[in-house]
């Protein structure tokens, strides 16, 4: 008989009765032990038991140290939901490197500056993926990458002076010759003395750096400790009550703190297992749970609405599925009805956050009522012991007056503020973002919202003029940039829209030059040929000049953009 979700969140409590920080390999070790033959990763390529990821995640880390890896260098992670994800991520953490898995989606100008930006030491990537053929790229940024002398070069010849090797994932195409593979990787270091290291990687120090937009410039890379990951993760499977054995299905990427801490790291809590997907449709979603037995998944959305109406669904027995946590976008209010109705999932829940603070913060409750889900996206999340001291929760918010910093009264909107055990340690080489992002202790989100006298949050807005693209934060600035480089567009404004099926899409509002003539797909084609697919708008707009809304002194007014556009 299946235990209540009260019930569920006991066991987890009496698991773990005080928090004791532990690094990500130790961590991976110490659940190898308790459940050495229970599969950890499902996949249509592979299954992995605990052990298995242990020990070749130990054998990945000697091949890193026989490369000079050593404790604090960054190793980047150009890698789709594959189960050598798993093995390699928690090898850079056995020898105490901090691991850099960037958005695969990048294309050639954006992946050159995220590893100019870290400063990696080594680039485990994939061969290819879609239509994105990453050796390629390389041979523009890093001529001769795959060459014997490529680490003995000229640092700084060709702007990466840090970066020594390339271990590539065989993911098609061909291999380059003489390119080091994650296979020969593992051979590479034997048992070397990587093996020993993991002791003294210390759990408080950096574990992660994820890169995220911010509201000017270029991305930044959020670094955030072995320990911050692991509370939020124990948060997760407390909050959304894990049976144990929990299988959760996913094809959001683990270079996202969604991907990671919500599906990988939060299952390893009650031993149960990760079935990743590397790309998303609603059959192979079906597929993936009717043949492994998912009990719950991750997606946004847009996958939700997919899958309610792929007229497929009835094929695949998906009677294993009980959960599922939606986040990163607002869900139009009639999904979740049909959600429950269509496949029977009694625990669906919702939740915000973002990477500076460690990832989903608040989670609405498996228990609560459908209002609380349409209309909030929860509270902070129950972390017993993990959380802020005294208190059961993983953090504090408030709302504030974003001009003077008064907390506003509950159920008043403000700047959402959080502090917490999970905050990040900065942002990696911008000590000025960072001392404007984290003040006295508080973090300040940038997004607008009020905090209900029940401690539920609801977020309004955004005082950035970040928007969301299929789950992912686009930086206006960026588009409009590259746009405003063109010779026929005088003026350009990038804005997020709200829309009943995607949550918020982007939007270009283009002034041609005189004397010129353009047309969406005009615009569309240079974004695509430079920008990653989820910062391409989906809708262009044409504005005469004196057409735009802007404040006596001539600023053009964003808020009445969109306004006008979705009046």
């Amino acid at each position: 008989m299946r235990r209540s979700i009260e019930e569920r969140r006991q066991v987890l409590r009496h698991r773990f009765p005080s928090w004791r920080p532990v690094s990500l390999a130790g961590w991976l070790d110490a659940c190898a032990e308790r459940y050495p033959s229970r599969p950890f990763v499902l996949a249509d390529s592979a299954t992995m038991t605990y052990r298995e990821v242990a020990e070749e995640s130990r054998r990945l880390a000697a091949g890193l140290f026989a490369l000079g890896v050593r404790a604090g260098d960054r190793v980047g992670m150009l890698m789709a939901n594959y189960p050598e994800f798993v093995s390699v991520k928690f090898a850079i953490a056995c020898v105490g490197a901090i691991a850099v898995p960037f958005n695969y989606l990048y294309r050639e100008n954006e992946l050159a500056f995220v590893l100019a930006d870290s400063g990696c030491r080594v680039l485990v990537t994939m061969t290819e993926f879609g239509s994105l053929d990453y050796q390629h790229m390389l041979d523009t940024i890093v001529p001769g990458w795959h060459s014997p002398g490529f680490a003995d070069r000229d640092a700084g010849a060709d702007g990466l002076a840090e970066l020594r090797r390339v271990v590539v994932l065989d993911t098609g195409g061909e291999p380059r010759r003489g390119a080091l593979s994650v296979r020969s990787l593992a051979d590479l270091g034997g048992d070397g003395p990587a093996a020993s290291s993991i002791q003294a990687v210390d759990p408080l120090s950096a574990g992660d750096m994820l890169y995220t937009s911010g509201t000017t410039g270029a991305p930044k890379g959020v670094v955030v400790t072995h320990d911050a990951v692991l509370r939020t993760a124990y948060a997760s499977a407390l909050t959304r009550a894990y049976e144990d054995g929990r299988r959760i299905l996913y094809s959001l990427p683990c270079y996202h703190m969604f991907g990671y801490v919500e599906g990988l790291l939060s299952v390893m809590f009650v031993g149960g297992a990760v079935i990743l997907q590397p790309t998303f449709s609603a059959e192979g979603y079906f597929r993936g749970i009717a043949e492994h037995r998912a009990t719950d998944l991750l997606c946004v959305p847009t996958m939700a609405v997919a899958m309610v109406e792929s007229p497929v669904r009835g094929d695949y027995d998906l009677s294993s599925l009980q959960a599922v946590l939606c986040g990163s976008a607002p869900a139009p209010r009639w999904l979740w009805p049909q959600v429950t109705r269509d496949f029977g999932v009694t625990e669906i829940v919702t939740g915000y956050g973002m990477t500076e603070c460690g990832g989903a913060m608040t989670l609405t409750l498996p228990e609560d009522p459908l209002d609380v889900l349409c209309g909030t996206v929860g509270k902070p999340k129950l972390a017993g012991a993990a959380g802020v001291p005294g208190s059961d929760a993983l953090v504090s918010y408030r709302a504030v007056d974003p001009d003077t910093g008064e907390t506003m009264p509950a159920g008043v909107e403000g700047e959402l503020l959080s502090a917490g055990p999970t905050a990040m340690l900065g942002y990696w080489n911008r000590p000025q973002d960072t001392a404007r992002t984290l003040r006295d202790g508080w973090l300040h989100s940038g997004d607008l919202g009020c905090v209900d006298a029940d401690g539920y949050l609801r977020v309004t807005g955004r005082s950035k003029e970040l928007y969301k693209s299929g789950g992912e934060l686009v930086m206006p600035k960026e588009i409009e940039d590259l746009l405003a480089g063109h010779p026929g567009i005088s003026q350009v404004f990038a804005v997020g829209l709200s829309d009943e099926r995607w949550g918020e899409i982007g939007c270009a509002v283009v002034v041609p030059a005189p004397g010129w003539q353009l047309t969406e797909q005009d615009v569309l084609a240079l974004c695509r040929q430079k920008l990653a697919r989820f910062k391409v708008p989906k809708r262009v707009v044409f504005y005469r000049a004196q057409d735009l809304p802007t404040t006596p002194t001539g600023k053009v007014q964003k808020y009445r953009l969109v306004q006008q556009l979705t009046s």
